[in-house]
């Protein structure tokens, strides 16, 4: 039974992708900030191996406890950095970005999944498989945004943070190619944080985290090599197959 740990998952997509995979028999360690709507999530899925640990992903020792919960469940298949900080609502620019909110970004934008990497690193290693195609199995998702390649007013903060952590997985390709490393960018979504971005106004034309996920199973089903993959891309490509 393959293993996922999957940050951020009270909510939004990462809670989205956690029903996907625990209704495709794997076994799940999810984790989140807010441990009412963590383990409200948790009480949804399957009946089969779930672990779900409240706690920030900035924590070192809240990082090793995920880990150390996929060890128990017999190692790391997939590994996504879901979990994301927005920053202050409304978004202010950068000139009046406090520089306590930038840290707070960054922290736990870059400098946590990339933590977690370092530790989920032997797991991954020690669980990877080959595949058909005698590639290996082990697979890191980084999840990535439109604010990472694009420039818009307000998104600074959160915009710069996903672009270093798009250059840091092209580094993780080169030195790791017994992985596959995806940054995956799912493009706009109705969720709480990008109801914080836009607050006032009116999202419902975003599509729900549940009609993207397609994309990320399409991505790890298929299993091309890695680099940043955007979800539209990949749900265009489905329809036209």
């Amino acid at each position: 039974m393959p293993v996922a740990l999957v940050t951020g998952a009270s909510r939004g997509f990462g809670r989205a992708l956690a029903a996907e995979l625990a209704a495709r028999g794997w076994s799940l360690v999810v984790n989140a900030r807010e441990g009412t709507a963590l383990h409200a999530a948790a009480s949804t899925l399957p009946a089969h191996a779930v672990v779900a640990l409240e706690g920030d992903v900035t924590c070192a020792v809240h990082r090793a406890e995920l880990v150390a919960a996929a060890e128990g469940l017999g190692g790391l298949d997939l590994l996504c950095n879901n979990a994301s900080e927005l920053g202050p609502s409304p978004l202010p620019t950068l000139a009046d970005l406090a520089d306590d909110d930038l840290a707070l970004v960054l922290d736990t934008n870059v400098l946590a999944p990339l933590a977690l990497v370092h530790l989920a690193l032997p797991e991954l290693v020690r669980r990877r498989r080959l595949g058909a195609d005698g590639e290996p199995t082990g697979t890191i998702v980084n999840m990535s945004s439109d604010a990472a390649a694009e420039a818009y007013p307000g998104w600074g903060a959160y915009g710069s943070s996903k672009a270093a952590l798009d250059h840091a997985s092209r580094v993780l390709t080169l030195e790791r190619p017994d992985l596959r490393v995806y940054a995956f960018d799912p493009g706009d979504m109705r969720t709480d944080m990008h109801q914080r971005a836009f607050p006032g106004q009116d999202i419902s034309d975003r599509p729900e985290p549940e009609s993207v996920v397609p994309a990320l199973m399409r991505l790890l089903a298929e299993a091309p090599p890695s680099g940043r993959y955007r979800a539209s891309d990949l749900l265009a490509r489905a329809v036209g197959a």
